[in-house]
This record gives C-alpha cells, structure tokens and sequence, in this order.
C-alpha cells in the first residue's frame, strides 16, 4: 500500500491517521507542536461529530477521558436571558488538552508514525493531506477577529453550555472535565475603536452588571490554560476550490457560535478514508481521491455554512440581540431549528 503524509495534528489529522492506520494503511503524520497542549476551542462536541466518533469507534477514547456530557443550553445578552433549555441532541465537552493527547497516543499504539515538533518545509503533492488548520486573514472590512480561552473554576452554570453575547463578540461556557469550565471567545477588533479593552479579563470578563460578569467574578483561572489565536477567517470556503486535498479547518472554519467546529473537523476525516484507502490500494489516482474528498465535504457542509453565516451575522448585530434572545426564550420552532440546521 502506498503511504498517506498527514501535516497537523488536530482533530481532523489524528482522527483520520486513526482510521486510515485501522485500516492498516501506513500513516506519517508530522505535528508542529507537541501534547499534551491547550488550544482555542469551544471544546464542545456536537450534531453528527458524535455518531462519526461512534462509527469510528472512539467514544470508548472520550470515556476514558472523562468526557461531561452536555443536554442543556442558555443564551445571554448584556440584559436578556433564556432560561436553560433542552439541546435537541446531547453533545459532550472535553478540555482539547486531554483530548488531543489520546488521540494521539491512540494513533500511535495503532502503529501510525507520529512526528512531533516537526513543521512541515516541503510542498503539498500526492499521498499528502493538509490538515493544518485555521488559514491566516489578518483584516476583514477592517476588523480583525481573534478567540481567548481559559479553564476557570468556581463557576456556577445555569446550564451545560452557556452562550454570551456582546457587541463585540460572544463567549461561550460550557462545563469539562476535572470539574473546571471552559471560558472561550470570539472577538472583533475594529480599526480605530478607542474604547478596547486592555487584556484578556477585560475581554472574556464582560461588560460590568451583565450576566457573564456575574458569572465570572468569583471564577478561579487556570492561567497555565490561556491560549489565544487571531487573523481568523470566517467567510465559507469549498473544499473543490482548493489546490491541496484539505480537511477540517485547513478546508473552512465555521463560526464557534454553532458548536459544530470540532464535528467538522472529525466528519471531514471520516469522509476521507475510503478515498484514500482506495488510492493507497492503487484503486483510483490522486486526482480522484481529492476530487471525491472535496465534493463529499462540501456536500456535507455547504448549508451548515450557509446558516451558520446568516446567525453569526444576526447575533454579532446588537440591534438584533434582544429580539434573538426573546424569541429563543419563547419559540420552541426556532430554538429547535438553530441547532438543527448546522447538525
């Protein structure tokens, strides 16, 4: 069998070096960086995520984890609330920095070559998967975006997961394993804005008298546990228009606010091995592989980013927080279609 180079190793790189070396297909796959290490992430897994790690057979992974399982949901404004109700699927919730360590270890008791800090220099071609990633964009219509994480403890949730909205951005909460929540944002800074907070507890804090404030003031930070990354991009992208075959968000980022990040990520592996098994068997070309991964990918994804655009844009809007909000508290129909339509 011919060899899959797998360069990152996220979720997207690890899950499919799991699967492809199950199918005992050799697997190199080269890591910049090193684990067990914290990452911005939501840290929230739901939608099909889940039924790809069952059908992959990880989710015994995630229990040894200790994986919280996660059935209720909250959203806040800075004056409004929606009182914690039932996700219409469960999800779960594990820290990135224990979760990509198994997979990891996974990976390599399957027999995978993982290569740990070791930045890829050589170009992508045949047999070469880019899984690298978030690709950088330094500016958009002059705003910048850019995510916060921090473990806290001493946090009393009202719900599972807890969503706050601001005018410029939101920050989700959501309880993990070992007892501690995670804090993570997404921000936009725009040019010339002279009232932007100066750290990161300015940011991630709240503004004073909202509810997140409230809920962070007693809150006991993991500072070992901060991580930040900027020059994000959120505008769709399709996996056909890339030069390189692509998964997870080396293909597209999703905006945090659905939740479904960390399923694309895994669904996109999935939906890669049996063309790559199939090249590596010498069944198809290259060229083929690619063109099926791409075209199954952005099947798979293609209305899940398009609603995704229309809520992060709504919800970022602050004329129209209040009303989301009120209308998420009251209406069964759109509480239930907000999470269905990126599942």
């Amino acid at each position: 069998m011919k060899p899959v180079v797998i360069i990152g190793g996220g979720l997207a790189g690890l899950t499919l070096g799991i699967a492809l070396r199950r199918h005992e297909i050799p697997v190199a796959l080269h890591e910049a960086g090193s684990y067990p290490r914290h990452r911005v992430c939501g840290e929230f897994i739901s939608g099909r995520g889940l039924e790809t790690l069952a059908r992959l057979g990880l989710c015994p992974l995630l229990d040894r984890a200790e994986a919280v399982r996660a059935s209720t949901a909250a959203f806040f404004s800075e004056t409004k609330s929606t009182s914690p109700r039932p996700l219409p699927t469960p999800a779960i919730c594990l820290s990135r920095f224990e979760l990509d360590a198994a997979l990891a270890q996974e990976f390599s008791r399957c027999g995978g070559d993982l290569r740990t800090n070791d930045r890829w220099q050589e170009n992508f071609g045949e047999g070469i998967v880019r899984a690298t990633g978030r690709r950088l964009q330094p500016e958009e219509n002059r705003s910048r975006w850019f995510g916060l994480k921090i473990h806290a403890r001493n946090v009393a949730l009202t719900a599972d997961l807890e969503m706050h909205l601001s005018p410029r951005g939101y920050v989700g909460l959501c309880r993990i394993n070992g007892g501690a929540v995670n804090v993570c944002g997404l921000f936009r800074r725009r040019a010339n804005d002279s009232a932007t907070p100066k750290n990161w507890r300015e940011w991630l804090g709240g503004k004073t008298g909202s509810p997140l404030h409230r809920r962070l003031a007693t809150a006991v930070f993991d500072d070992a546990s901060f991580c930040a990354v900027a020059g994000l991009s959120l505008r769709p992208q399709q996996a056909g228009a890339r030069p390189e075959c692509c998964l997870g968000d080396a293909i597209t980022m999703i905006p945090p606010v659905t939740g479904n990040g960390m399923s694309m990520a895994f669904e996109s592996a999935e939906l890669a091995v049996e063309p790559l098994a199939a090249w590596s068997r010498g069944e198809i070309s290259w060229a083929a592989a690619q063109q099926q991964i791409a075209r199954r990918c952005d099947t798979a994804f293609a209305r899940r980013l398009a609603w995704a655009k229309w809520l992060q844009r709504a919800m970022l809007t602050p004329a129209l927080q209040n009303p989301l909000i009120t209308l998420a508290a009251r209406s069964d129909w759109f509480w239930r279609t907000a999470f269905e339509q990126t599942r």
